[in-house]
């Protein structure tokens, strides 16, 4: 096509300067990097490096998700109205409230010649990067999501940095199935890695029954944990994970009373060597700390954690702990938490489960 004179130039693949981890892409404020922005460009023309795919569905992570549940007692169309105008608003999925947003699948549409990333047009693949730092724009106005579950049929675009990562997404998974897993796959990896740090540790999971713990509690058994605790806070996820085997005791408790949580843990064979949080409410922080021995690890999977109340929390009950932030990032984690669905019948029962609520 020749620009026709007075228009303004089409924009190409090899228009403008790019970055790598996405600085160009970043309306305000400047200086900061995509996640950290208020807002992000999600035009469709891409750089050099980049690559657009045309989204399918997204999955909001649990944080998120029960925060804007909660705000609008579960009025689907509220819900829905109000990650419409974040995404509007922002070019991106980003939970003002909470600071999470999730991820996504979708089909490449598009690859920049000078994309790293080993992607086809045609793949279809999961986003292994948060729906915050992601340009995003829907068209379809979610009008097949009921807004009654963390997953998103959805029509729209989104956009890939040459550092970005995405899997191309198992042929022989269900689509829902495949997304929940990896919306969480750093899990599994990151309490695997330090599970084998210790000698056959006691491992603690808050949240056992959900996506995150299942998989946390499977890779730590595998990892040579010598006694693994799930706590949850109902009888009917007590019941649920006690049929999926995944760990040793089962323990019901509410994570955000810390002294019973403590004293609860200590009950069942504790405190832990390794305490993984899994939950997606606040308040859980000092919980964790004192379900923890001296010289232990917690690790914070929750995008609702306050890691400040943590790191003051443990200074002032004087606890000897390191303390991680699960960044939801390993190499090889996708293929390691698939790989967990496919042969631990415990996890694979719990997430078609979930997946099967959620509908």
């Amino acid at each position: 096509m020749i620009d026709q004179p007075g228009s303004a130039p089409r924009r190409t693949a090899a228009d403008g300067p790019s970055s790598p981890i996405g600085t160009h892409r970043v309306l305000a404020p400047a200086g900061v990097l995509p996640q950290a922005a208020e807002r992000l460009d999600p035009d469709p023309a891409i750089r050099a490096d980049e690559v657009r795919l045309r989204v399918e569905r997204l999955n909001l992570d649990a944080a998120s998700y029960r925060q804007l549940r909660d705000k609008h007692a579960g009025d689907p169309a509220a819900i829905r109205q109000e990650v419409l105008a974040i995404v509007a608003t922002r070019g991106k999925m980003h939970n003002p409230v909470t600071g999470s947003g999730g991820m996504l699948i979708g089909t490449v549409e598009e690859v920049g010649p000078r994309s790293p990333l080993r992607l086809t047009p045609g793949d279809r693949v999961a986003t292994l990067v948060s729906l915050t730092l992601t340009p995003l724009a829907i068209t379809d106005g979610l009008v097949r999501w009921d807004g009654r579950g963390e997953q998103i049929p959805a029509d729209g675009h989104a956009i890939l940095f040459a550092r970005s990562v995405a899997a191309v997404l198992p042929g022989d998974l269900p689509t829902e199935l495949a997304l929940a897993v990896m919306d969480v796959c750093g899990a599994p990896a990151l309490t695997q890695r330090v599970t084998r740090s210790y000698d056959a540790p006691t491992v603690a999971v808050l949240g056992g029954a959900g996506k995150s713990g299942s998989l946390a509690l499977a890779a730590a058994r595998r990892a040579g944990a010598r006694r693994t605790i799930g706590i949850v806070p109902t009888a009917a996820e007590a019941a649920t994970l006690t049929s999926a085997g995944l760990a040793d005791r089962v323990v019901r408790a509410d994570a955000r009373d810390p002294v019973a949580l403590g004293a609860a843990v200590a009950a069942a064979g504790g405190p832990a060597d390794i305490t993984v949080v899994c939950v997606d409410v606040p308040g859980c922080e000092h919980g964790a700390i004192l379900a923890t021995a001296s010289g232990g690890t917690v690790i914070f999977f929750s995008m609702a954690t306050s890691f400040a109340a943590a790191a003051l929390g443990a200074e002032g009950l004087a606890a000897d702990m390191t303390m991680l932030i699960g960044n939801g990032y390993l190499p090889g984690h996708a293929a390691m938490a698939l790989d967990l669905l496919r042969t631990e019948p415990g996890v694979r029962r719990l997430f078609e489960e979930r997946t099967t609520s959620d509908r």
